[in-house]
């Protein structure tokens, strides 16, 4: 079992941006898949970025250009730079830990409000 918590939400102005990070307990945090998925009131949770310990990252259409996904193996960290947020960037943003074997490990959230 792997335990995450992601910090780095809050309030900020369009246009803005912020960090979010999710540190990893646990020796194994390379072997992992580690994504960012959000959900905004009403709506299903939907996939933000994805990055393997090795190869090429993932992004959502919606996201493309304004987040970058980067992890430190060495932290056990996994991290989303945002930028140029949007209001419809206004979600509860979920830390996710994935193996091939279907093991699936999830944060607490933290919340991200876009608004002036």
């Amino acid at each position: 079992q792997v335990q995450l918590v992601e910090s780095g939400g809050g309030l900020v102005q369009p246009g803005g941006s912020l960090r979010l990070s999710c540190a990893a307990s646990g020796s194994i945090f390379r072997f992992y898949v580690m994504g960012w998925y959000r959900q905004a009131p009403g709506k299903q949770r939907e996939l933000v970025a994805a990055i393997p310990s090795g190869g090429s990252t993932n992004y959502a259409d919606s996201v493309k250009g304004r987040f970058t996904i980067s992890r430190d193996n060495a932290k056990n960290t996994v991290y989303l730079q945002m930028n140029s947020l949007k209001p419809e960037d206004t979600a509860v943003y979920y830390c996710n830990a994935h193996l091939a074997t279907g093991f699936d490990s999830w944060g607490q959230g933290t919340p991200v409000t876009v608004s002036s």
